[in-house]
């Protein structure tokens, strides 16, 4: 079983994926891990494409059982329909924008305001890369089973819902 939680910068799906996976006895996968080559300072040098899905797909393929925190779209048919289930969070952009600010001082000592511009503009969709209408244009083209988690919950209440879901029923 292969789940993906995808959403906006700063919604949650790292710290839901890695709760998950805990919760499911799977391994993690970050797409950031496979996108961003490991520079210093960090997310300033892209993987080759060819290279980071080669990267994805030898890990889901070595994985049976994987939950994966990121944005795939645009990283081909058979990456993007690689998963059983994708879980898609939305929060709204204030409480994103927040986070990520608190995420960035923590990590870098600062904000990068480009970085929590581009963030801020999600909703309206008019920065490059994700955004809620190509989100939700992606989830549509989805033909496993979507599950849509709103508002700013807990992780143990996501993990409630996505129980009530049946997600957790799939793994055993």
């Amino acid at each position: 079983m292969h789940v993906l939680i995808t959403g906006a910068a700063g919604s949650g799906t790292s710290t839901l994926g890695k709760a998950l996976a805990k919760n499911l006895n799977a391994l993690f996968l970050e797409v950031d891990d496979f996108y961003w080559l490991k520079t210093d300072p960090p997310f300033t040098k892209k993987r080759p494409v060819d290279e980071r899905r080669r990267l994805i797909m030898s890990s889901l393929k070595s994985y049976p059982d994987a939950v994966v925190s990121g944005s795939m779209m645009q990283w081909g048919e058979e990456i993007e329909n690689a998963f059983d289930v994708v879980v898609f969070l939305y929060v709204e952009a204030c409480i994103r924008l927040k986070r990520l600010r608190e995420r960035e001082i923590h990590l870098f000592g600062v904000a990068d305001p480009d970085f929590l511009e581009w963030a801020a503009q999600y909703d309206q969709g008019t920065a490059p890369g994700r955004s809620l209408a190509r989100h939700q244009a992606w989830l549509e083209k989805r033909s496993c089973c979507v599950i849509k988690l709103e508002g700013a919950m807990s992780v143990s209440e996501q993990l409630s819902a996505l129980r009530q879901k049946g997600l957790t029923n799939r793994f055993n």
